[in-house]
């Protein structure tokens, strides 16, 4: 398993859109935790087995690939329930029954504020 170097707490941002994926690992570094970034499920889950440490993810709803980002939540927190999830989408709202367990959810666009509250407030700090 690969060792991310930093003492920071690690998130992993899974999105499809490019931009929007930089933007907001960026947005998370200067919130000072250490980022990672995924462009779909099956890049996540392969970081996820690779690199130690990773606390958290944010993803996106509505992603190319073989699941979105429902299924991959779903799936982190059956193999990895450690793991803090961060579910978005500017799409579609899921009802908290669709959620798994413990995940929060933050609505595009979001302000940098917010998003920095969700994960304060999901990795306890």
């Amino acid at each position: 398993m690969a060792e991310f170097n930093t003492s920071k707490e690690l998130v992993l941002v899974v999105e499809d859109e490019v931009l929007i994926r930089m933007n907001s690992a960026d947005i998370i570094r200067d919130f000072g935790f250490g980022v990672i970034e995924a462009a779909d499920a099956d890049e996540a889950i392969a970081l996820l087995e690779s690199v130690a440490g990773i606390q958290a993810v944010f993803t996106d709803i509505q992603m190319a690939g073989s699941m979105d980002g429902l299924g991959l939540a779903t799936f982190i927190r059956n193999r990895w329930p450690p793991v803090a999830l961060l579910i978005t989408s500017g799409r579609v709202r899921p009802p908290i029954d669709d959620m798994p367990a413990g995940a929060c959810f933050i609505a595009k666009p979001y302000s940098s504020s917010q998003l920095e509250q969700q994960l304060h407030s999901l990795l306890g700090r």
